[in-house]
């Protein structure tokens, strides 16, 4: 099984901590393809780096390893409109062929698998896309009971901020009020280290973007594994195996 990963260019997180994840799995791989994403903001020239050109040229190197599917691992369409992800995802499945998903699909996708309605938002954005990430969550019709950011306009310098503070914005927002799901959203933050524990120990699930990046990816491949990511791969291993082409 191979996986196709496309990772904004500043990303330092994500392959190592996918490579974590499937350390006990030599039977899947991951494969991982650039394009550029050096700032998170709300300005038209941040958003044209999400522009499809360049994420389809990606998209299509992958296809000549072959992968079983391929995830836009990162997180525009959270603030962008969950419709341009499904319009990216049926770009990149018309010109490779390979089915498609994103962090932010998978995401979607996982909540409403977990009848999770309630969730509380930990990311490092700018309260800007803090505010359009919430406003599209309830359009996707979800609760947020609290939320916590960082106003750092990224993206490189999303990595700098250590695991334990993200496991202490997660503590703040559970704190805050009752909730479902925490969401780490972001593939360029520190999430998945705690993501396990603060479940044990809070009791929420807890869905750092990695996590749910490679559950998405896997899914879309039509397949599910037990991997060391927190109750996402646990919990819903038995539709993890489901492909969404079929839902």
């Amino acid at each position: 099984m191979r996986l196709g990963f496309l990772t904004p260019s500043s990303n330092t997180v994500l392959e190592p901590a996918v490579a974590a994840l499937l350390r006990d799995h030599p039977a899947i791989t991951a494969h991982f393809a650039r394009f550029r994403v050096l700032a998170i903001n709300l300005g038209a020239q941040a958003n044209s780096q999400f522009d499809p050109a360049p994420v389809l040229a990606a998209a299509e190197l992958l296809a000549d390893a072959k992968v079983d599917s391929i995830c836009w691992a990162g997180t525009s369409g959270s603030w962008l409109g969950f419709a341009q992800d499904e319009a990216l995802c049926a770009a990149i499945t018309e010109r490779t062929g390979i089915p498609a998903t994103t962090a932010t699909l998978a995401l979607r996708d996982a909540l409403r698998l977990a009848g999770a309605r309630r969730v509380a938002l930990v990311t490092p954005y700018l309260a800007e896309v803090q505010d359009a990430i919430l406003a599209n969550l309830a359009r996707e019709g979800f609760q947020v009971t609290a939320e916590r950011h960082l106003e750092d306009p990224g993206n490189y310098s999303f990595a700098l901020h250590s695991a334990g503070t993200v496991d202490r914005l997660v503590e703040e927002a559970v704190a805050q009020a009752p909730t479902d799901a925490v969401i780490i959203h972001c593939t360029n933050f520190r999430g998945l280290p705690g993501a396990p524990g603060l479940e044990a120990r809070l009791g929420p699930l807890v869905l750092d973007s990695v996590a749910v990046s490679v559950w998405g990816a896997l899914r879309t491949a039509g397949e599910g594994a037990d991997l060391p990511g927190g109750r996402i791969f646990r919990r819903m291993r038995s539709v993890s195996g489901t492909n969404p082409k079929n839902d």
